[in-house]
């Protein structure tokens, strides 16, 4: 097996364009763990501490990522390996605005529904996913350590659906095509059979998603695009 880095990141806020790194927690498989603060050069936005519990204050006495031990050793680590995380897409860019490559990746998110075919589970989300699955895993505060806990263990149950990493770096690199509505007023319904009886409404929601920015989910607007064929 390729040598497997499971990694999370905090951040200011949810924009890569303008918001950095705060804490960086990752696990290899042979038991390397690292995890650590860095004191970011934009403030942390108020919607960021209200999900990580991380303040300015905080961090006023921890060092900047540029120029930490974590850099250097997440260089080498990604250069070598594939780096697995949820929704990795975030990750890669919160690590390139920093000067970081990820060459090789999985992502839990992409995985998770590309496995759920039917479109059964109702979130996708690293912590739905963790109860969804009915994981034991110690500990429950949100941040970066505890959710690479959650990762690996949410990997794990995945790998031993399809136990092909290649495949699985495949399955990361594309959007996923969805085949039925998991959210709205059509949520359970074939996308398929929403295309026929109200286009309108997806047109709608695309146009909406796209208007979004940052916020927005791009395995949804592929979805969209796919089934208007714009």
């Amino acid at each position: 097996m390729d040598k497997l880095i499971f990694l999370d990141t905090e951040a200011t806020g949810n924009e890569p364009a303008k918001d950095r790194l705060v804490q960086v927690s990752y696990k290899t498989e042979k038991g390397g763990v690292g995890t650590a603060y860095f004191k970011p050069p934009v403030p942390i936005s108020v919607k960021a501490m209200s999900v990580t519990h991380i303040t300015n204050k905080m961090l006023d006495d921890k060092p900047a990522f540029e120029d930490s031990e974590m850099k250097k050793e997440l260089a080498e680590l990604l250069k070598n390996g594939v780096m697995v995380a949820h929704n990795a897409l975030f990750d890669i860019a919160m690590l390139k605005a920093e000067g970081l490559e990820v060459p090789r990746f999985i992502d839990t998110l992409r995985v998770a529904r590309h496995l759920d075919g039917e479109n059964k589970i109702p979130e996708y989300n690293l912590q739905f996913l963790r109860y969804y699955l009915d994981l034991e895993i110690d500990g429950g505060a949100h941040d970066a350590e505890e959710d690479v806990r959650v990762l690996e263990a949410v990997f794990q149950r995945l790998y031993k659906k399809l136990p092909d990493i290649e495949e699985l770096i495949k399955i990361s690199s594309r959007p996923t095509l969805f085949k039925n509505f998991i959210f709205g007023k059509y949520k359970g319904k074939p996308v398929a059979e929403v295309l026929q009886t109200d286009r309108r409404y997806m047109e709608w929601l695309l146009n909406t998603m796209l208007s979004a920015g940052q916020d927005t989910d791009e395995d949804w607007i592929f979805t969209l695009k796919h089934y208007l064929k714009v």
